[in-house]
């Protein structure tokens, strides 16, 4: 004879197994209605996208040693150092591709950050809000870069003048590679310098 327990404690286990298989049955008859729905559990709003903008970029030609400014657009962040960055890292794609008027073959994305500080001792009031951006170049970007004082001075201009062309509080501009400072870009620019935006003008009319 089944002890009196064992019987109660069986119905309880059968009425839990009920129950539980009921439950499940709603769950899965719910997720297979959502399906047929169309429904998806994963988020359905798309990614939002950066709109381009235009950028004006400083652009070297070694032929003549000028600087031509180019307008192009761009999807620019909103943060300025991720701003200058995006945009520096466009004009050194520029250098990078065949046929570049001023040709460097590691410009890809050579820009690894740019910082913007308060600049100091300008003494300008026309620019009471100036800024000195330090521009940390890549050490891949500086290795491969050709050596010559006017080459070298040309990617040290551009990048001078682009900034300042999109940020125009950009005053002053240092470099370091590799987060350390450098004496030279390839040889023979000076790395060691802080150097003024006035300085790098572009010396031809904007071309699109």
């Amino acid at each position: 004879m089944i002890p009196r327990y064992q019987t109660v404690l069986f119905f309880i286990l059968l009425v839990a197994s009920l129950v539980m298989g009921a439950v499940l049955w709603q769950l899965l008859d719910r997720h297979h209605q959502r399906l047929l729905g169309g429904e998806d559990s994963a988020p359905t709003q798309a990614p939002q996208v950066t709109p381009a903008q235009p950028a004006t970029l400083l652009v070297a030609n070694d032929a003549d040693n000028t600087l031509t400014a180019q307008v192009q657009s761009l999807p620019l962040p909103q943060s300025p150092s991720d701003r200058a960055r995006a945009v520096l890292n466009k004009l050194l794609a520029l250098y990078a591709a065949p046929g570049a008027a001023h040709p460097l073959p590691g410009g890809a994305n050579g820009v690894a950050q740019v910082f913007l500080l308060p600049a100091t001792g300008s003494g300008d009031p026309r620019h009471p809000d100036a800024e000195l951006a330090v521009v940390n170049l890549t050490g891949a970007f500086a290795t491969s870069h050709p050596s010559g004082l006017e080459t070298e001075t040309l990617t040290i201009l551009s990048i001078c003048a682009t900034l300042h062309a999109n940020l125009p509080r950009v005053t002053q501009v240092r470099f370091l590679v590799d987060g350390q400072q450098r004496p030279t870009l390839a040889g023979h620019a000076d790395l060691t310098r802080t150097y003024l935006a006035a300085d790098a003008a572009p010396t031809e009319g904007t071309a699109r």
